[in-house]
């Protein structure tokens, strides 16, 4: 992936479409985020973070707004630019990186949490990306991720029914026929990604503790009949399996 320093359109349209949210719509979505990563490591105004893909730079703004340390990378100068924007009009100027998770040095044992939320489903060579967010980590660090989940029900990344359920290339051909061409340099889904699949890269690469959408779910947000297949599912690995496989997402917290 190359860093494209044009207006892309696809880029553009995003801009447009989350502009309007503020910091105050992004509220829930960071109190969210900073829920699951202290299932994994406490957070304090001494713990390092790193966001990879930033987009609109809400998290690293709402970080510094409440005490925390957030440095973030981002391949989009755009993108960039509307984080430093958003920053501005609330008083804050965000720490953030262009640069590539591919190829883009981010240090090693330099930080305590790395977040890359709805990122590496865009980053080509995505196993380099976590390979190099595991060796950025410290010891007993933790790494959120959240992406797109191929089997999903509801498509996030186009609004086409089963559209991650597609072989690659014929995602591409129609995202580049209903699109252009231009989608391919920052914008397309590369990767639809499986459970299955996300937890042997990560126990690959080095993580000794992965928890799973089943294992983050709040339980006091659920009843009826909701609550009792998300038990089952935590005891039952078959059912847990099931499940997963047509979560709208792959939520995992992985320690290193």
């Amino acid at each position: 992936m190359k860093i494209h320093h044009e207006a892309l359109p696809d880029v553009v349209r995003y801009i447009n479409n989350q502009k309007h949210y503020g910091l105050e719509g992004k509220l829930l979505m960071y109190e969210r985020y900073l829920r699951l990563i202290s299932m994994g490591r406490k957070l304090d105004a001494e713990t390092r973070i790193l966001e990879v893909g930033t987009g609109m730079g809400w998290f690293p703004i709402l970080c510094k707004a409440n005490g925390l340390q957030c440095k973030g990378l981002e391949i989009s100068p755009q993108l960039i630019d509307a984080a430093l924007e958003l920053g501005a009009a609330n008083g804050i100027e965000p720490d953030i990186e262009l640069g590539n998770i591919e190829d883009t040095d981010i240090g090693t044992e330099t930080y305590d949490v790395v977040v890359a939320s709805s990122v590496l489903e865009h980053v080509e060579k995505w196993y380099d990306g976590l390979t190099r967010i595991y060796r950025a980590l410290r010891p007993g660090g933790v790494l959120f991720f959240e992406s797109s989940n191929k089997f999903s029900l509801r498509p996030t990344e186009y609004p086409v029914p089963f559209y991650g359920w597609l072989p690659d290339r014929l995602r591409y051909r129609l995202r580049i026929i209903a699109q252009g061409p231009e989608i391919m340099k920052l914008g397309i889904d590369f990767n639809q990604f499986r459970y299955p699949q996300l937890r042997r890269a990560f126990r690959e690469i080095g993580f000794k503790t992965i928890l799973d959408a089943v294992d983050l779910a709040d339980m006091g947000r659920y009843r009826g009949l909701k609550r009792a297949a998300l038990a089952t599912a935590r005891r039952n690995w078959p059912v847990r399996s099931a499940v997963l496989t047509f979560m709208d997402a792959t939520t995992l917290v992985c320690t290193k």
